[in-house]
């Protein structure tokens, strides 16, 4: 049976209103407080980039039986592409989701990447997130991860590259030489308030990222310099009814990234027959700020798990 988070759920939120999310590489102490809810290992390096350590966080499934292969799920911290860190994950929009999928058998990994800093762009930051999975793929034995059953979840910068991470044609995207052989294939998505698009400008209209300089970090140009590389970074144009399922969360209100972005994606997937879902969330701004939104934030984290559960084990809410 899917296990509703509960009181453990709203000890979490509390400590995120009251300790907020560090933006450095490490965690403050309210953080360590929401860590201790789970059980999991930090430090673990995925791969060397540019003379950096890239790490993950492991956070292990509740119960596990002795020698059975797990499904997982990575998570994408956002941030503008050049900024947040792993332990986004801890936010209120995804402190709940986690939870659940560890209680019902799902580990789940959260990474860091490069940012788009210093002519790096999202490409890189796209390759070190496949990298994460081929690395996971490599290291399945390691940690009783099964090799089938897999996907990615994210939000904001981090939505776009769950999308990314998953849509995009691994030979596009090669990587760490060491993880080549390993080729992912994600069973699903779960994409938070996302850039769905490069290409469309109209899905940024009215939004934060609607004049093109805001976002010449995320190609170390503008668009209109780098229209094959902004072709390559948009998510939307790698839809086809061979598409993993994927949920799509935003918020009505965003102005930050706009729900057009979602609301193009669907219409897309509808064109192509991909398999794609819009929680859309009243009255909520980015990352689902705002007063009475509906559906609530327990209510958005429950949707995501079941989600995920369904399409990595079958279980759904109420199923036994």
């Amino acid at each position: 049976m899917l296990i509703m988070v509960g009181r453990l759920f709203r000890c979490i939120f509390a400590v995120l209103l009251l300790g907020g999310v560090s933006s450095g590489y490490g965690q403050k102490a309210a953080e360590q407080d929401v860590l201790d809810a789970f059980e999991y290992e930090k430090g673990i390096v995925y791969k060397m980039a540019g003379g950096q350590k890239l790490d993950m966080v492991y956070f292990k499934p509740r119960n596990p039986k002795a020698g059975e292969q797990v499904p997982w799920m990575l998570f994408v911290h956002g941030g503008g592409w050049r900024g947040g860190n792993k332990f986004n994950v801890l936010r209120s929009a995804f402190s709940g989701t986690l939870q659940q999928l560890t209680e019902n058998g799902i580990a789940c990994f959260t990474i860091e990447y490069r940012l788009t800093k210093n002519h790096v762009t999202a490409f890189d930051s796209v390759v070190d997130c496949k990298d994460a999975a081929r690395f996971l793929l490599k290291n399945a034995s390691t940690y009783n991860l099964d090799p089938e059953r897999y996907g990615v979840w994210g939000g904001s910068a981090g939505g776009h590259l769950s999308l990314m991470t998953a849509l995009g044609r691994n030979e596009d995207f090669p990587g760490d030489a060491a993880l080549a052989e390993y080729q992912p294939s994600f069973k699903c998505v779960a994409s938070y308030f996302p850039l769905t698009s490069l290409v469309n400008p109209e899905v940024l209209s009215g939004s934060k990222f609607e004049d093109p300089e805001v976002l010449r970090h995320v190609l170390d140009g503008l668009f209109s310099e780098k229209p094959q590389l902004a072709r390559l970074l948009s998510p939307t144009e790698y839809l086809t009814k061979d598409s993993p399922p994927i949920l799509l969360l935003h918020g009505e209100k965003d102005t930050t990234l706009s729900i057009k972005n979602s609301r193009y994606m669907m219409d897309v997937a509808q064109e192509k027959g991909a398999d794609v879902q819009l929680l859309s969330v009243k009255n909520a701004g980015h990352s689902f700020g705002g007063k009475n939104i509906s559906p609530s934030m327990e209510e958005i984290n429950a949707a995501a798990a079941q989600f995920i559960l369904s399409k990595l084990t079958g279980i759904s809410a109420g199923s036994e």
